[in-house]
């Protein structure tokens, strides 16, 4: 079916504005164009950051209600237009229309829980009087917002990672730029649409769209920009961080999550989570299973079923109710995986399932005997592909699940609670999912890794601890009344 291109514009300070160039937007599934959206320049991005500033500056008495209606509004935009939220997701990305419609669930849900933790940024009383000499002072801290924000985010979740930096900046005060993923960037102006339809005040919040070399580095570097929250891989999360100079930054930066199965696991329940961990998204998720790991009692037993299930998830259509796995966000990706797995069979690993590309879909795949050296055992494939281990006990599992540059999360299947705190006490991680695979979530939790996971946490009240200083005040009385 042939669909009218869309010709959008990008929000700059409060405004909807075109761009002398513009860059297109394709369907990954059939490379249709979708819709040609602005190609902002340097100093597109740093009018953006400047009226940012003074709007910040405005609405520095901002009341706190006010932010929360905001937010409650935008939130119920979503809510009356969310099925032409979940189309856009499903077209510009890689997710399933059902795929789709869950992520615009939560993205209305992070907003709304944004408008909840607005009303407890609090502070706390200090007694200064616990030191000698301060009997006459009395005192306490508040949180405040920083300033400016620059928020850079990624493809695969192009609506709700994009509200998990917009949500919290607004219900803490804050004024936000984003520079979201070129390739699906349509989410991104859809929420600021949310915003702009529920009275922000302009300026507090811009939607720059183009390339990262052109006006994403001018939004990491400049002085203006307090904080810098970005969402993506190791290697860009390094270059930002090198860049940013003195301010805050918070990154989320991917994984090779882990999930361990033990012999008194729930077998079905494992197989079936850890299936739905590593396909949903076409492996396209920073949390999705990669690697497992089965004690070798149970191995056969496993790997069977688990082929069995990888093998009746439908491949096809995003826009059709029954597909399971759309495409990849691209075919320069696909080849990629393709690349990476045909690399490992060589060094002999055994293709259990999959190893399958069409054009930008590259089907399920299951790998055994993979190389514990290999790439893919290493690195972050970001595809849909995992790698099955048989181990001896759970001190292997463990010791095997740590042995990479990364740590976000990780799951463990076991009945025993004695494995179950082992784990969670030994595995380098910033969350362990027990009975559950390593890609469970809930936009309310403190969301981060380890290693080269990144840096602070993510997750609504978690972002607002970070987008907030806290303030010491302290009055010398001169007369004791006590």
């Amino acid at each position: 079916m042939q669909l009218q291109a869309r010709s959008e514009r990008m929000l700059l300070a409060g405004q909807w504005i075109r761009a002398d160039k513009t860059f297109e937007v394709h369907n990954p599934q059939d490379n249709q164009l979708i819709a040609t959206v602005p190609l902002a320049s340097k100093s597109d991005m740093l009018f953006a950051i400047e009226k940012a500033e003074e709007a910040f500056q405005r609405s520095r008495a901002w009341p706190t209600h006010e932010r929360i209606s905001v937010l409650q509004r935008a939130a119920d935009y979503m809510e009356d237009n969310k099925e032409d939220y979940a189309k856009t997701i499903a077209l510009e990305g890689s997710k399933t229309i059902n795929e789709a419609r869950g992520e615009v669930k939560r993205a209305i849900q992070t907003l709304r829980i944004s408008a909840e933790e607005a009303r407890r940024i609090n502070g706390e009383t200090i007694q200064f009087d616990q030191n000698e000499g301060s009997e006459n002072r009395v005192g306490y801290n508040y949180r405040f917002p920083i300033g400016v924000v620059g928020a850079i985010t990624p493809f695969n979740d192009p609506l709700n990672l994009v509200a998990h930096k917009v949500g919290p900046a607004i219900a803490s005060g804050n004024a936000i730029v984003v520079k979201p993923a070129s390739v699906t960037p349509l989410s991104a102006l859809m929420l600021a649409e949310a915003f702009m339809n529920a009275g922000l005040p302009a300026g507090m919040l811009s939607v720059i769209t183009g390339s990262g070399r052109e006006v994403g580095k001018t939004l990491v570097k400049h002085p203006a920009v307090k904080m810098i929250s970005f969402t993506g891989g190791l290697e860009a999360g390094e270059k930002i961080a090198s860049q940013a100079g003195l301010k805050k930054v918070s990154m989320e930066l991917g994984s090779n999550s882990p999930v361990i199965v033990l012999n008194d696991a729930n077998m079905q329940d494992a197989v079936q989570s850890c299936v739905s961990g590593a396909f949903s998204a076409v492996g396209q998720n920073c949390i999705g299973v990669q690697r497992i790991y089965i004690e070798r009692e149970r191995y056969e037993e496993f790997l069977e079923d688990f082929k069995k299930y990888t093998k009746e998830l439908q491949v096809g259509d995003k826009l059709n109710e029954s597909t399971d796995v759309g495409p990849m966000i691209n075919e320069q990706e696909a080849k990629r995986v393709e690349s990476w797995v045909n690399e490992t069979l060589k060094d002999g690993a055994t293709l259990q399932a999959g190893g399958v590309r069409d054009g930008s879909y590259y089907y399920p795949t299951v790998l055994t005997d993979v190389p514990e050296t290999a790439k893919l055992a290493q690195e972050e494939i970001f595809g849909p592909v995992v790698l099955l281990y048989a181990v001896n006990d759970i001190n292997e599992a463990v010791q095997k699940s740590n042995d990479v540059n990364y740590g976000l999360q990780a799951g463990i299947f076991t009945s025993n609670i004695d494995k179950a705190y082992y784990s969670i006490h030994n595995l380098e991680v910033g969350g362990v999912m027990v009975n559950d695979s390593s890609d469970y979530r809930i936009d309310a939790m403190p969301f981060g890794g380890v290693k080269g996971s990144g840096l602070g946490r993510e997750g609504v009240r978690s972002t607002i601890e970070t987008m907030t200083e806290p303030k010491v005040v302290c009055f010398k009385l001169q007369n004791r009344l006590l």
